[in-house]
């Protein structure tokens, strides 16, 4: 089977570098467009309060990546301030942007997800009374942990370091659209947004997804894949080994 990621392009394309020298034959066709901060002004100001933090977090890579695009000169990570992290991706685009290892708060390596309530299990302990806390996302996004810390007397602030946007389908995005459509059972796809679906939808209106087969790197997804009609969902979590034995024991299931 061919495996379709469906991440924005440039988590895409690492996803299908380290899938296909595992052996998999992956492409990556991009369902979410990341563009840059609706208000570059907004970001500026959030990186000259980043030091009054207590608790900087990031929803993910593209957050991470579009923040720290408009970091000021020279200004490295303040030492006391925590950088909340979600799951290992959004986490070596922190490691790979000089945060130090010993700054990040992230979920257990063996939690069943990788989300905002497994990054609250390891934040939960600490006290947040008066602590200024902000979260770097979107435009928009799940508010629950913002309220959890509000709950706990945090003092939490957004600032929307990007935008999310429908794709746009090239003529070879297109093509292998095309394909999936035509011949289910030769591809899967993967994956790890809600929204991702929902431009998929958008994309292939009044399509027949009864044959179609996924994985899903969430409960909430698997259950936007299955109200699409998507004949076969298969959750795992979004760490690479977890996707890398989901996709293996898919294909020998698939074995004549």
């Amino acid at each position: 089977m061919k495996v379709l990621v469906t991440r924005p392009a440039e988590q895409a394309a690492e996803w299908v570098q380290r899938l296909r020298e595992r052996g998999v034959d992956a492409v990556a066709l991009p369902l979410i467009g990341i563009n840059p901060a609706p208000d570059a002004s907004a970001v500026h100001a959030a990186w000259a309060t980043v030091g009054d933090m207590r608790l900087v977090v990031f929803v993910s890579p593209n957050a991470v990546e579009q923040f720290f695009a408009l970091r000021p000169a020279a200004h490295a990570w303040p030492a006391c301030v925590l950088a909340g992290s979600p799951g290992p991706g959004t986490t070596r685009a922190l490691l790979a942007l000089g945060v130090p290892p010993a700054a990040i708060v992230e979920p257990a390596a063996d939690a069943a997800q990788f989300d905002s309530e497994s990054l609250w299990a390891q934040l939960a302990g600490r006290d947040w009374a008066g602590r200024a806390v902000l979260i770097v996302r979107g435009d928009g996004g799940r508010d629950w942990l913002a309220q959890t810390l509000r709950e706990h007397g945090a003092r939490v602030g957004h600032v929307a370091a990007y935008q999310r946007a429908a794709p746009s389908l090239d003529a070879a995005g297109r093509a292998l659209l095309a394909a999936a459509l035509a011949a289910p059972a030769q591809h899967l796809w993967f994956f790890s947004s809600s929204e991702a679906i929902d431009h998929l939808a958008d994309a292939a209106p009044g399509a027949d997804w009864s044959a179609a087969q996924a994985i899903a790197t969430h409960p909430r997804i698997a259950e936007r894949a299955m109200a699409l009609g998507v004949g076969t969902v298969r959750r795992t979590r979004p760490e690479f080994g977890a996707v890398l034995a989901c996709l293996q024991s898919l294909a020998a299931s698939n074995l004549p």
